[in-house]
């Protein structure tokens, strides 16, 4: 399956391209195929939600981590304004994605 770029944005792998690849490379049903992409996200965000990391082997770490109010400035204005806590999701990559992504820029 090839990637277009519609935009000058960086290309996306997107959700529906997921399940295109499901469907060519596995032989599942294109219903299936969307499915299972809508399931294993849905149980990504909903573990990260209740505070449970996800640990993919070989991919990355993905971690829900709360971030202490802190004063903020409007860029603009200059005037300051307060930032409320909030929770964010951080990922980090495994030392195999790492080292994937070193090799394909040196060769």
């Amino acid at each position: 399956m090839e990637i277009t770029v519609e935009s000058l944005e960086t290309p996306a792998l997107t959700k529906a391209q997921l399940a295109e690849l499901l469907f060519e490379q596995i032989g599942l049903n294109k219903r299936e195929s969307k499915d299972m992409i809508d399931a294993f996200f849905n149980l990504m965000s909903d573990s990260l939600v209740e505070g449970t990391d996800v640990k993919i082997s070989g991919f990355g770490n993905f971690q829900m981590r709360t971030k202490a109010p802190r004063p903020g400035r409007n860029p603009r204005t200059g005037e300051t304004i307060p930032i409320e806590a909030r929770r964010v999701v951080t990922f980090h990559a495994s030392h195999k994605l790492k080292e994937q992504i070193q090799d394909d820029i040196l060769n």
